[in-house]
């Protein structure tokens, strides 16, 4: 991608059924705690109960005008800096539209947020998006072994963390390689 432009918008009551299909896809289900199927219901409740949370923030990320993904943010602890994040692509989203969403993410977290430290979760199967937070600058921090069941097997969660200094020290070389302006 070549000097793409991409800003986080505050989610907003418009976008629920957009991100509803993307997070309803098989793909992103599956790679997710709650993989059930979500219902239209279940999605507006969900929402509705994130107005009221001062420890979360989610944002619809737009790439050149275009929706392409949601970031969200959770355990926002103002006090301590410290919160948890977590991302996922719309399913027909650029391809690199993930380590755009991460770098982004990272800029709002420790800029806008002014976060000590970023954490994540991610289930141990999906190495991709471990590899990804890695070539980020994050840590893996522990694995809670079979800390997770699908409903039918037991998988592992990968945690990692990221410090504001240690984000500082990659930004410039991911800015580059990103080729953001």
């Amino acid at each position: 991608m070549s000097t793409e432009k991409m800003y986080l918008a505050p989610l907003c009551k418009e976008d629920l059924d957009m991100i509803l299909v993307w997070r309803n896809e098989p793909e992103t289900r599956s790679k997710m705690y709650t993989s059930h199927q979500i219902s239209h219901k279940e999605h507006y409740d969900w929402f509705e109960r994130l107005q009221e949370d001062k420890t979360k923030a989610y944002f619809l990320a737009v790439l050149n005008d275009e929706p392409v993904g949601v970031i969200g943010f959770s355990e926002i602890d103002k006090i301590k800096g410290i919160a948890t994040w977590a991302f996922y692509a719309a399913p027909n989203a650029p391809r690199g539209t993930g380590s755009l969403m991460e770098y982004y993410a990272l800029e709002h977290a420790f800029e806008k947020l002014a976060l000590h430290k970023l954490r994540c979760e991610v289930l141990g199967f999906n190495t991709v998006v471990i590899k990804l937070h890695k070539k980020f600058g994050f840590k893996e921090e522990g694995v809670h072994r079979d800390a997770f069941h699908d409903g039918s097997v037991y998988h592992d969660i990968v945690h990692l963390g990221i410090f504001k200094q240690e984000w500082l020290d990659a930004r410039e070389e991911l800015k580059t390689k990103l080729k953001i302006a």
